[in-house]
């Protein structure tokens, strides 16, 4: 691991993987260290993946002021990483609530990313639902074995008012996330609590209201191209809720995995890296500004 130090002097951890031109990646969770991303499934065979752990989580510190692990502040943080790593320009990559997190960072600093990457986004931070056509989703896999019982598990955790309300029932939940509730799937979702920082979790939304006029306008006119990757099998985000996102862009790609899950590169880790390998060498043709120090 290495780390920077942040804006406000709090000491940051990350990884790298792989080889190729960076690739920025931001976790979700919110609050899981970046560990559960693993390698992207076969992307660091084409991409030098920086893997940041949220403040809070994972090797990197927590911070004296618990407000700071909101999805906006921590908007400085990815700031702070880009500057350390002395990028003037980053492809940035951000997965469920991570998403979120780099949409916001978009918004604020259009002129420092060559493409971004959002793969099962969170749609929270834009004020918008994630569910759409959820119930539709989770009614095609009925004959799954474990259907029942995931279903009043997804039923307890959309109703509970805590992260920490919902932790017990996730473990049943689970198998709704991933396109094969195999044993590498349940091995993932294992290893969930002990990456998981309840207190990030907790704070990464409280007191965030979004500004959602001003975000459009901002998405609205962002210069670089966007992909928005879907799993055909997620109930969050639905490949639904996903398209319904992808007008805000002015330079999107929308592409839906088939058969993935929340997580789609452990589904189908080639398809996943060909999608965003793709689409990356796609924007450097197009003539991305080659990345270079700050």
């Amino acid at each position: 691991m290495e780390t920077f130090t942040s804006y406000d002097g709090t000491e940051l951890a990350f990884r790298t993987v792989g080889d190729g031109p960076p690739l920025l990646v931001l976790p979700g969770g919110p609050g899981r260290a970046a560990a559960y991303l693993g390698e992207l499934g076969d992307l660091a065979a084409t991409r030098t993946l920086v893997l940041p752990d949220t403040r809070g989580t994972g090797a990197s510190a927590t911070p004296a002021d618990p407000g700071t692990f909101r999805v906006d502040r921590l908007v400085d943080d990815v700031e702070a990483l880009r500057r350390h790593l002395g990028l003037e320009r980053v492809d940035l990559l951000g997965h469920s609530a991570g998403g979120g997190l780099a949409l916001l960072y978009a918004a604020a600093h259009p002129d420092r990313l060559t493409g971004l990457v959002l793969v099962t986004p969170s749609l929270t931070a834009l004020g918008a639902a994630s569910d759409l056509g959820a119930e539709q989703v989770i009614a095609a896999r009925s004959a799954e074995p474990w259907h029942a019982e995931a279903v009043a598990a997804y039923r307890r955790v959309k109703a509970a008012r805590t992260f920490a309300e919902a932790a017990p029932h996730r473990m049943a939940f689970e198998p709704l996330m991933y396109g094969r509730w195999d044993d590498a799937a349940r091995a993932h979702a294992a290893a969930d609590p002990a990456q998981r920082s309840l207190a990030v979790s907790e704070h990464y939304y409280a007191g965030y209201t979004p500004d959602t006029e001003r975000l459009r306008r901002q998405l609205g006119a962002l210069p670089c191209p966007v992909l928005l990757l879907a799993g055909e099998l997620d109930p969050w985000p639905t490949p639904a809720a996903v398209a319904v996102a992808a007008p805000l862009f002015p330079d999107v790609t929308l592409a839906v995995q088939p058969g993935g899950g929340h997580y789609p590169w452990l589904d189908d880790p080639a398809a996943f890296a060909a999608t965003v390998e793709g689409f990356l060498r796609r924007t450097a043709d197009a003539g991305a500004p080659a990345q270079g120090p700050r």
